[in-house]
């Protein structure tokens, strides 16, 4: 017999494994596409030098493997200003100031929250 108790259990990993759900809410699939091609792009975004991200090859270990990002940021613009100034939030961080330093634009940035809001 099933409860109520099953029923939000099943709701809940529905949602958890099928991250796609959440996709329209941010981004639309192109942008979303572009977010990862400039995440990946080893002379853009360049994610890949020091994080783990989903089939990215090469990847590296000195930050944070970007997986389960909606519960990390559920608030976009916080990982926005991570990436655009992570020194705002760790002064002693080696991330680069992506958007203080003009390395991405803002829409590039913007497409690579949207992308990595789909891990």
């Amino acid at each position: 017999m099933i409860n109520r108790t099953s029923v939000i259990v099943l709701l809940l990993s529905a949602l958890v494994l099928s991250p796609a759900a959440f996709t329209s809410a941010y981004a639309d699939e192109a942008t979303i596409k572009k977010g990862k091609e400039v995440a990946f792009d080893r002379k853009k975004g360049n994610c890949l030098a020091c994080h783990a991200i989903d089939d990215g090859s090469l990847p590296g270990n000195q930050g944070p493997p970007l997986m389960a990002m909606q519960g990390r940021f559920p608030d976009k613009a916080v990982l926005r200003a991570q990436i655009a100034n992570p020194l705002e939030r760790n002064p002693n961080t080696i991330m680069p100031p992506f958007g203080v330093h003009n390395i991405l634009s803002d829409d590039e940035i913007d497409s690579i929250v949207e992308y990595l809001l789909t891990l």
